[in-house]
């Protein structure tokens, strides 16, 4: 029957929160719970704290009444007993002088002496009293075995937990958490032999348990699957049932007889424990008769499956179980107990088994069932003897190697370690068990896998759906897959690819009613399931036919999230529907799991795939005026930032970099006040709350480069489309070499200006010079004879001449000169210059030593230029002695004419010598009264001089020592080729 509801949400009933029964049901399991785990953790404490003596001795009663006492069945190697000397078929008479007639005064004699202490047994050997009574010194019982029985205990009760929270409504799973449940007890619970009310509460829960366990899992059993013979199901409610439990009752009222009215004697404990052995045993053989008549009479294909691996799972439990322990003990056959603890182990498949049938039964997870329940059992029993293992040989190591003090702590160390090991080594035969048992489905997943990961690399849509449709089949083997978009904006689906089907959207599509895609409505499946798509009765007649005609036994969403204003909501924007495997089989629930998680995959990248045009449209119209704008504002010969409203830096243009010295990974997200000086700051702040664009006119800016610069600054505010402000915009325009080009010009319309007063002042004292030198020499002659007034009047006539000279040669300086090159005598112009000069010179109280070589070479030059490369050189030598100094001018032929001008003065920093020719370079600050101000073109304006006469300039200055300028002019030749 087709169905897309899952086989164990019974409709109509009510939901579990408003259903009085199911209420107390979950009431009464949770008290129950909880008061067995708070039992098990008292058991657990008192066993810890009450060690239960044990000689090592398997006793049974004499049947005897004459001679009443115990014997020796069986004598562990290595025991107290066998140290003492017993010997199996020995007669304990006594312990301690106390008579010993039935088990109970053995057990009652040494838990009077307790462990470690002494018993002395009074033995009769073949009839023979012993003189001297064996001396057993008692040690704690082995409880190796129970700690292993606490495992299962837990397995039972967490499986039971997780089957009752994931199918709480399920028809039995109430049913198994019980039988879970007293699975739980049974193997966790174990008294100690101290019998105070814990421990008596502990036994009788044991028991209990002991007796019901066998008959849950036969009425579970019985009932089980859901659906199948119901005829029966209605029988055994009725008849059946009673006759389930009645045995259970029955072994519990035997043992509360025993207990009230027989002696406890090993005797009677061997048959009772017998008795319980064997219906046990009974029962399972039963419960596992009726699994394989279930999956005998199962007609359709989907319940063969589901019940096949269950009902190998039982065997696998149950035989072992019979066969090695239920038979051999019943008859008295001897049997290892290795063998022993190997059939109790196989009962872990039961929790294991019948959980996943349950959780998993319309999915069809038995296959997994099976392999898991193996997997998970080789992987604890390999744990537990890897455990067991480790405990007794680091347990052994810590008695004879460590204090007393550390043993406890070793043993904790011991058992933290091997608990680790378990998931890896879970995990490792979990692998094992898929490869092992079915290779192709686990390579097919394992491909299924990867193909979901790789769907987000797949951005063209029509590509993507063929990728899907072809890849599905060879992964998962099933013969039709189809792909089911939805259309905006009804959200109605269409048929957009398929494989297998009849037709294909290329050809002519039937009309499809889809209506039964209803995934997003309140309460929407995780995915449709037709066990028989011919049958869906549940549907319209328009959807059946849909149904029958795609026949397709899954219906996946494809869903993705979208938000709203009223919060975020999934859709489903596209449905995968696939067929049965090509032989016939439907999808295990491990395989539908995988294709849901590959779903949400598939909805992504639809989603993404749809998307991408439009968004590959919108990146690269986004990037084109991005670029745009970028391209702008590099462009831009003015640096450009932008800040946030916390004055963080957002945006540095390349002028930026260029002008503040500071590159824009470094600028980008550093506050303004890392970055800019306290000056900017502080004139930043004064309109920070002010609207508009205000401005910074000449507004000094010392960079980080602690470079001095002069910018016009604008500051506006950075708007959102939405005319919010979300920062600030500052403009920078440096106008540093804009101001000093204006000062120069200004400097140099003022020089001019007064080189034209000069020339002027010079021309104008000629005359008055000359008539004072005319009269000075006519005096002269006169008072020829006398020797007081005609050495003065040669002195004035001397100064007369000289400032004619001076103001001739200011004359001379201050004409516009021609570039006219001819032969030049070095000494003479170095003379010249020095004569402007020797009156500040002398006032700056700087000694000239004059070194001029005698018949130098002439060169072949321009007199006026090579004049103001000397000035310069002179003036900035006075400028560097302040204080007075030492000046010393040089000239010397050695293949060419070098002149040599050496001051003492200050000297030039190292980092500056570099940068002395450049333009408008200067290191001089605002000058004082009376000093002269620099412009930063003397030295660059000499560079090109002397470039052009092809000589060399080279400097030498140390901080504090001097400065030293050497200039070298080639020899004048005269040409020997004219």
């Amino acid at each position: 029957m087709a169905t897309n509801v899952h086989p164990w949400t019974v409709q109509g009933s009510l939901p579990m929160e408003t259903n009085l029964y199911n209420r107390v049901v979950a009431t009464l399991l949770a008290i129950a719970t909880v008061t067995l785990c708070l039992f098990e953790i008292f058991n657990l404490q008192q066993e810890q704290q009450y060690q239960q003596p044990d000689d090592g001795v398997t006793w049974t009663e004499t049947q005897s009444v004459l001679v009443p006492g115990l014997i020796a069945v069986r004598v562990r190697p290595g025991s107290p007993g066998a140290q003492a000397g017993i010997e199996p078929g020995d007669l304990l008479m006594a312990v301690n002088d106390n008579s010993i007639e039935i088990g109970a005064d053995l057990s009652r004699q040494l838990k009077h002496v307790d462990v470690y202490g002494q018993a002395n047994y009074s033995i009769i050997r073949r009839g023979i009293a012993l003189d001297t009574p064996a001396v057993v010194i008692p040690v704690p019982a082995d409880r190796s075995l129970l700690q292993f029985t606490r495992v299962i205990g837990l397995v039972y009760l967490a499986i039971g937990l997780y089957v009752l929270f994931r199918r709480w409504t399920a028809p039995r799973a109430t049913h198994f958490y019980i039988f879970c449940l007293v699975s739980f007890a049974l193997n966790t619970f174990h008294y100690t032999g101290k019998l105070d009310f814990l421990d008596w509460t502990i036994f009788w829960g044991n028991v209990v348990a002991d007796a019901v366990q066998p008959a849950l899992f036969l009425h579970f059993a019985l009932v089980f699957p859901e659906g199948v013979h119901d005829s029966r199901r209605r029988w055994s409610r009725k008849v059946l049932l009673p006759l389930i439990y009645a045995p259970a009752i029955a072994v519990i009222g035997l043992r509360v007889y025993a207990m009230l009215f027989w002696q406890a004697t090993f005797v009677l404990k061997l048959r009772l424990d017998q008795i319980a052995v064997g219906y046990v045993s009974a029962y399972f053989v039963l419960a596992t008769v009726l699994f394989l008549r279930s999956y005998a009479r199962a007609n359709t294909p989907l319940l063969r499956q589901q019940l096949k691996w269950l009902t190998r799972g039982t065997l696998l439990a149950v035989l072992p179980f019979t066969a090695l322990y239920a038979i051999p003990f019943l008859t008295g056959f001897p049997i290892s107990s290795t063998l022993q603890k190997v059939a109790g182990l196989s009962l872990v498949f039961l929790p294991l088994t019948f959980s996943w049938a349950i959780v998993r039964y319309r999915l069809m997870d038995t296959d997994l069932i099976f392999k898991r329940g193996v997997a998970y059992t080789l992987a604890t029993g390999t744990l537990v003897g890897v455990y067991f293992g480790a405990v007794a040989l680091i347990s052994e190591q810590v008695h004879t190697h460590l204090p007393e003090a550390a043993r406890e702590w070793g043993l904790v160390v011991t058992i933290l370690i091997t608990a680790q090991l378990f998931d890896p080594l879970k995990r490792r035969f979990q692998s094992w068990v898929d490869q092992v048992f079915d290779r192709h489905k686990y390579d097919y997943r394992k491909a299924l896998v990867e193909f979901g990961r790789g769907l987000s690399s797949e951005t063209d849509l029509d590509a993507l759906l063929r990728s899907i449709v072809e890849r599905l089949p060879g992964t998962l083997l099933v013969a039709k897959v189809a792909v089911f978009l939805a259309d905006a904006p009804d959200s109605s689906f269409r048929l957009a690819a398929s494989h297998g089907l009849p037709f294909s959207g290329e050809q002519y599509v039937p009309r499809l009613d889809l209506g039964f895609f209803d995934f997003d409505r309140s309460g929407g499946h995780r995915h449709i399931f037709f066990e028989n798509t011919q049958q869906a009765l549940h549907l319209t007649d328009e959807q059946q036919r849909t149904a029958a005609l795609l026949d397709l036994n899954y219906y996946l969403p494809c869903r993705v999230q979208d938000a709203s204003p009223t919060g975020a909501h999934t859709r489903t924007i596209a449905v995968i529907g696939l067929g049965r495997t090509v032989g016939g089989d439907f999808l295990s629930s491990e395989d539908v799991e995988l294709l849901e998680s590959l779903a949400s995959y598939i909805g992504i990248a639809l989603q993404s795939a749809s998307l991408y045009a439009r968004l590959e449209e919108q990146v690269s119209e986004f990037e084109r005026l991005k670029e745009f704008n970028e391209n702008i504002v590099e462009s831009i010969n003015v640096g450009i930032l932008a800040v946030d409203l916390e004055d963080r830096i957002e945006s540095w243009n390349a002028q930026m970099e260029a002008m503040y010295a500071l590159s824009r990974k470094e600028a980008i997200g550093q506050p303004l006040t890392q970055v800019f000086p306290p000056e900017f700051i502080e004139a930043f702040d004064r309109f920070r709350n002010e609207s508009g664009v205000h401005h910074l006119y000449k507004f000094r800016l010392t960079t980080r480069a602690s470079e001095a610069r002069i910018a016009n600054i604008a500051v506006a505010p950075l708007l959102s489309r939405d005319f919010v402000a979300v920062g600030r915009i500052v403009l920078v325009d440096d106008i540093t070499e804009r101001v000093s080009l204006e000062t120069q010009l200004s400097q140099a319309d003022k020089l001019s200006s007064i080189g034209l007063l000069a020339a002027g002042v010079a021309h104008e004292i000629n005359t008055p010079l000359a008539v004072i030198s005319s009269y000075a020499q006519m005096l002269t002659k006169q008072m020829k004879g006398d020797a007081r007034l005609a050495p003065l009047l040669e002195r004035i006539t001397q100064q007369t001449f000289r400032a004619s000279e001076i103001a001739s040669g200011l004359l001379n300086f201050s004409r516009t000169s021609t570039t006219e090159f001819r032969e030049t005598d070095l000494n003479q112009v170095i003379r010249d210059t020095l004569a402007l000069v020797e009156h500040q010179l002398k006032t700056a109280r700087i000694s000239v030593a004059m070194d001029l070589a005698n018949e130098l070479p002439r060169i072949h030059g321009n007199p006026g230029k090579l004049q103001q490369v000397f000035l310069n050189l002179l003036l900035n030598a006075k400028d560097a002695m302040p204080q007075g100094g030492d000046l010393r001018v040089a000239t010397v032929a050695n293949g060419h004419v070098e002149a040599v001008i050496a001051d003492s003065g200050a000297g030039i920093a190292t980092e500056n010598l570099k940068r002395i020719y450049d333009p408008f370079f200067t290191t001089k600050s605002a000058p004082k009264p009376g000093e002269r101000r620099g412009t930063g073109l003397g030295l660059s304006v000499s560079y090109g001089i002397i470039q052009e006469h092809a000589g060399k300039i080279n400097v030498e200055s140390t901080l504090g020592v001097g400065t030293t300028f050497h200039l070298e002019f080639p020899l004048l030749r005269n040409s020997v080729h004219a």
